[in-house]
């Protein structure tokens, strides 16, 4: 029994990774508040932990999750409904009951998909736009708010006040939830844009858990740039980051070991690349240079586009990779993007003019940057100090992966 409860509680977190965002976003639709919504699918999910074990998981667990809590809800609406709100009750049950017919949204044609339609809701101009990646995050994939904090560089803390600032922004000034017009979409696009580029890299590298990644996630992440880009065809962004994404993505299966041991680009087997994403990434590469309106997710397009261009790492033009660093940092003077313009300056210039570059940067608690110094130390002779390095790096790194890999470079710095 304890082995069978084992098992159906894997499926409801396998269910809750694949589908939360889901469940969520459909459920916003339906009633509009972000907090019933969440409250609502977490009800089934917790139902699901308490019937699956007994009648076993449904053929549509998908479905079974979001017909309970959209059950969930209208119960909780009845209970809550004052005399007054009588009439708020129907419209409720209104909406339940077209949405089980297929018709609640008369625009859903032009918006295939929920997940995307609350991407671009949430991301209203009466929100900070760093507010609107989160609070999106929030809702995708089940990214937990220390999950989010560390994406930002904040405190938990900091990170889950605005969270609840913004929950009560949206409902006290009654924020619409609903698809843009098409003028409103330019003013959306860039709060929708990092909401994607941080899902995937949270695929990439998970902020924290036992695994480097989530594979999961950079699949989801793709998908929807590649809606995205049908709904903007000539967003030369859009392209951009959807370029981005399949780049990186290329490397998925040379990036990891049989083990789960992570490899640097330097050290994968490129015959291990796919070549279909790289092809298709670097053609939309080419259609942003000739549109030839530079932006931050197209210029990274093209520094990963250089590294798939290079047979072997010896092979990898630096030079030009420093020069689209530069371009980058002007258009994004980042402390991240300057980290990674010192990598690619080391590689051309030496360790110890990567490491004058590196040193000011106030990126204390960002583990790349102690691994980055770690390994320029380590590459000038400096081993006691790339020791503390590594240290340090492993000290604020919550990935279990990362952090095993840290270890042996630290053991190996000799």
């Amino acid at each position: 029994m304890a082995e069978a409860s084992a098992t159906d509680a894997a499926a409801v977190e396998r269910v809750f990774t694949a589908e939360y965002g889901r469940a969520v976003a459909v459920l916003v639709r339906l009633c509009g508040d972000i907090d019933l919504a969440q409250e609502a699918v977490q009800d089934a999910f917790i139902a699901a932990l308490e019937r699956w074990p007994a009648t076993g998981v449904p053929p549509a667990p998908a479905g079974w999750i979001i017909t309970t809590a959209r059950h969930k809800l209208i119960d909780r609406l009845r209970r809550e409904s004052s005399r007054e709100a009588r009439h708020e009750e129907a419209e409720w049950l209104r909406l339940a009951a077209a949405a089980d017919a297929g018709d609640a949204d008369a625009g859903a044609a032009a918006w295939p998909d929920d997940r995307l339609r609350l991407i671009f809701t949430c991301c209203h101009p009466a929100l900070a736009l760093n507010v609107r990646v989160a609070l999106t995050l929030r809702l995708l994939g089940g990214l937990s708010t220390a999950a989010i904090a560390r994406a930002f560089l904040v405190p938990e803390a900091t990170l889950a006040q605005r969270l609840a600032r913004a929950k009560r922004k949206v409902r006290d000034a009654r924020i619409p939830y609903r698809v843009p017009e098409d003028r409103d979409l330019p003013a959306r696009l860039a709060a929708v844009e990092a909401v994607l580029y941080l899902v995937f890299n949270e695929g990439y590298a998970a902020a924290a858990g036992e695994r480097f990644g989530r594979d999961d996630l950079c699949v989801e992440a793709i998908r929807l740039a590649r809606l995205l880009q049908s709904l903007v065809p000539r967003d030369p962004e859009v392209r951009g980051l959807l370029a981005l994404m399949l780049l990186i993505e290329s490397r998925r299966s040379a990036r990891v070991t049989a083990d789960g041991d992570l490899v640097l680009l330097a050290d994968q087997d490129r015959a291990r690349w796919d070549p279909a994403l790289i092809a298709e990434g670097q053609a939309l590469v080419r259609q942003c240079l000739a549109d030839n309106q530079p932006g931050p997710y197209q210029i990274q397009a093209a520094i990963n586009a250089v590294h798939s261009a290079a047979a072997t790492s010896a092979h990898t033009d630096w030079r030009q990779i420093v020069q689209l660093y530069d371009h980058l940092l002007r258009l994004t003077p980042t402390p991240i993007v300057a980290l990674n313009r010192a990598v690619a300056v080391a590689e051309v210039d030496g360790a110890a003019a990567g490491l004058t570059l590196v040193e000011p940067l106030p990126l204390a608690g960002f583990h790349l940057f102690h691994a980055v110094r770690a390994d320029l130390l380590r590459r000038l002779g400096r081993r006691d100090d790339a020791a503390l390095a590594y240290e340090a790096a492993i000290a604020v790194t919550a990935n279990d992966a990362e952090r095993t890999f840290l270890r042996k470079r630290r053991q190996a710095r000799d």
